[in-house]
């Protein structure tokens, strides 16, 4: 058994969909209309083959209180691993990325906060001695 897929519940998928791909550098590997949403999912350029994210669509009565109280408390709803840390927020940081927490050394991980105009709030983190 492998994780084939994960998702983010996005409020906006368009908006997501540019933020995922142009700012952040996700590849599109499917953009399907379903009716008023789409399924899109996006692959890292560093595993094309590898787990895909999907933006879905945050509409369910659940999602968006759920998805509020963690911004709220400052809790990011997923993670992405980076090699260098330091290099990818100032990259981020360059574009407009809003950082609710900067690059802390956690011992085994630095890890940094960063909204993703979407409703959530992302982490990334660079396992020590991966620079």
């Amino acid at each position: 058994m492998r994780i084939n897929i994960c998702s983010v519940a996005v409020d906006d998928q368009a908006r997501a969909l540019r933020f995922y791909t142009e700012i952040l550098g996700f590849q599109t590997k499917h953009d399907i209309p379903m009716g008023e949403h789409r399924w899109i999912t996006l692959v890292s350029p560093e595993d094309p083959g590898g787990t895909e994210l999907a933006l879905e669509p945050d509409e369910h009565p659940a999602v968006r209180p759920f998805k509020s109280a963690l911004v709220e408390d400052g809790i990011p709803f997923t993670s992405f691993a980076v090699q260098d840390i330091a290099a990818e927020h100032e990259r981020l940081e360059s574009l407009g990325v809003r950082f609710t927490q900067p690059p802390v050394d956690y011992g085994t991980v630095i890890a940094a906060v960063f909204d993703d105009t979407c409703g959530n709030l992302i982490q990334i983190a660079q396992e020590k001695g991966e620079s």
